[in-house]
């Protein structure tokens, strides 16, 4: 389970280190894709197999599917975790995500997501503002 939010900052090779208390999870590697709002996802490869699973089985004659298919799968890219715990976002990623130097990366229970600091701070200020709202239209999901 990851949960939390960290710091981190990206080298001049494009490496960013993986928070120390979830290293263990990604030992035998991770999937880094485009995620959602412009920011990073990484999963475990077993967390990976799941949702690869569900977007292959998705209808290739409707639009939406087939975007959503190019935009995890055809994003995707298998790192590995080096000596210090990092791990290296291809240009393309990177790219994408709007990453400069400074990072957050939040803990989502079963995937991380790598934002901009900036990024974040300005997804994360707008939510909090409307937070009650967002709290209510999940009323139906028992939250």
């Amino acid at each position: 389970m990851f949960i939390g939010e960290f710091k981190h900052s990206i080298d001049d090779k494009g490496r960013v280190a993986v928070p120390a208390k979830f290293r263990e999870a990604f030992k035998n590697g991770a999937i880094v894709t485009r995620g959602l709002d412009r920011c990073l996802f990484v999963f475990e490869k077993k967390e990976w197999d799941v949702l690869a699973e569900k977007i292959k089985v998705l209808p290739i004659s409707q639009a939406n599917s087939r975007a959503f298919s190019r935009l995890m799968l055809g994003g995707a890219m298998e790192v590995n975790l080096d000596v210090q715990g990092r791990i290296l976002l291809p240009d393309y990623l990177r790219e994408y995500g709007g990453l400069k130097k400074q990072t957050v990366i939040a803990g989502l229970y079963n995937r991380l997501e790598i934002w901009d600091e900036e990024s974040w701070k300005k997804y994360k200020d707008k939510t909090e503002a409307s937070s009650e709202d967002i709290a209510e239209n999940l009323e139906g999901l028992g939250i």
